[in-house]
């Protein structure tokens, strides 16, 4: 099999475990703005913005840091595994007996119920014991248990969501003296998120548990500190990366009057989850990519390899950027049904091009991790980071939800050409930037036309798209062809 069609079957398995837990937000999002309300979806958002950050917190770095060590030090695979397992699961139970102590305190900080803080530090922990059998499965090329078990916690978050909010009503309704009315609030649903995410959270880590055994702690001093040591900077990028993802839902809470800020969090948030097309296809490349970059680094043809992976992921995101903005007014209406929030939707072609550019970046990143150059990602997402912060803080007064949406843009878009830029000095790669750059040009171009100039118009949108792949194809016929011939 070539690499190009095993690294398609990766990230085909990988895909699919990544997009049906992303694909279930996008499936719940009519439900809960039906039942929840621009307020309380915006309190959904904002605690979610703040578990992002927690995640990067509580895996510090060491999902990379396990990839580059077991394929660096082979003759000391079983070390570096138990070492790592040791060192999240320690990390972790010390995380939540400290913060669970001060609870109370955390959520008169942050503003939210002390109920809601609970759940989520409850969340956070499980999803972090569950961070090092998953990478196991990735390391040891295992993706279909990966998705199996990604899908079930999927299932089962979906099941308890639809029981919570479309099943429990109906029966306190009719037995008003019995459990299920004690056990339903009408007034506060949105905890009806949360229980279900940690119920899911909680069995899928059981499910998890026997990878425990088969690991086995164990703990290596000099191994531990070598991982921390290359893990540190990807924990900074880490840090800097969810403050580009989710900053803006906690910026936008804070930043804007008390009055208003629920409500508009939730609408530019539910908006927001338009863009998660592009989020699914780029991540989900992302979690097949990075085992393969490491395998390959040694590889003859291996700058070739990467520069061409770059360039067919740069025509596909493309053609998602152009695809969901033709057809914007459709996917409103299945995902977001209520009218108030699409006030919003302005901000989609603007978060659409940002997720592109940051998929590129992933692929970009290649040249500082597998030269041991981690220091470099923390830098550009530090860069990123600061562009989000600095512009949030600017325009959020003064413009609401776009200000964040053209943050995340400029956070991203200087990040992939910063990487650009550093890569080619450090780990030159022969990319194919004219052809690159024109498709993403020209899919911007037509997205403009088709969302700004003739406003959703099915028929005129339809046809740039279909110039678009047309022109595509003739352009890449040759190169597909010999690919597949591999």
């Amino acid at each position: 099999m070539s690499v190009f069609k095993k690294l398609f079957k990766q990230t085909f398995v990988y895909g699919l475990a990544t997009v049906l837990p992303r694909a279930l937000a996008i499936v719940l999002v009519p439900l809960y703005v039906s039942v929840l309300g621009t307020e309380q979806y915006g309190i959904y958002a904002s605690l979610m913005a703040f578990l992002i950050l927690g995640n990067v917190l509580l895996s510090y770095g060491m999902e990379t840091a396990f990839f580059r060590f077991v394929n660096k030090h082979a003759d000391q695979k079983n070390q570096v595994q138990s070492t790592a397992l040791t060192s999240l699961t320690v990390s972790t139970v010390l995380f939540l007996t400290v913060t669970l102590l001060f609870d109370d305190a955390l959520a008169t900080f942050l503003e939210f119920k002390a109920e809601y803080v609970t759940y989520g530090l409850l969340i956070l922990a499980l999803d972090a014991l569950a961070v090092l059998p998953f990478v196991w499965y990735r390391a040891n090329e295992k993706p279909m248990k990966y998705a199996v078990i990604k899908i079930f916690n999927v299932c089962v978050n979906l099941g308890f969501n639809l029981f919570f909010f479309l099943v429990l009503p109906g029966w306190a309704e009719n037995s008003p003296d019995s459990f299920w009315s004690a056990m339903y609030s009408e007034e506060n649903k949105v905890a009806y998120v949360f229980i279900a995410n940690l119920i899911a959270s909680a069995i899928t880590l059981a499910v998890l548990l026997p990878l425990y055994i088969k690991i086995g702690f164990g703990f290596s001093k000099t191994i531990w500190k070598g991982m921390f040591k290359y893990a540190f900077p990807v924990l900074v990028a880490g840090i800097a990366f969810s403050i580009n993802e989710a900053f803006d839902k906690i910026l936008l809470k804070y930043l804007l009057p008390e009055n208003i800020a629920e409500a508009e969090v939730g609408v530019y948030a539910a908006c927001y989850k338009l863009g998660v097309f592009m989020t699914l296809f780029a991540t989900a490349f992302r979690l097949g990519i990075e085992p393969f970059f490491f395998n390959h680094a040694q590889s003859k043809n291996a700058k070739q390899t990467y520069a061409t992976i770059t360039k067919y992921f740069s025509i596909f995101g493309s053609i998602i950027l152009l695809f969901v903005i033709v057809y914007i007014d459709v996917f409103k209406r299945i995902l977001i049904p209520k009218s108030e929030y699409w006030e919003a939707l302005s901000v989609v072609p603007l978060i659409l091009l940002a997720n592109l550019f940051l998929g590129i970046y992933h692929n970009l990143s290649v040249w500082y991790k597998v030269t041991d150059r981690t220091k470099f990602g923390a830098y550009i997402s530090v860069f990123g980071a600061l562009i989000t912060l600095g512009v949030n803080f600017a325009l959020i007064p003064i413009i609401s939800y776009q200000g964040s949406a053209i943050a995340t843009l400029a956070a991203y878009g200087s990040m992939m050409v910063l990487s650009y830029y550093f890569g080619q000095r450090k780990y030159a790669v022969p990319y194919d930037v004219k052809r690159i750059g024109g498709y993403v040009l020209l899919a911007t171009g037509f997205s403009v036309l088709s969302f700004y100039v003739f406003k959703g118009d099915l028929l005129i949108g339809t046809a740039l798209l279909l110039v678009f792949l047309l022109l595509i194809f003739f352009s890449e016929r040759r190169e597909i062809s010999n690919i597949l011939k591999r």
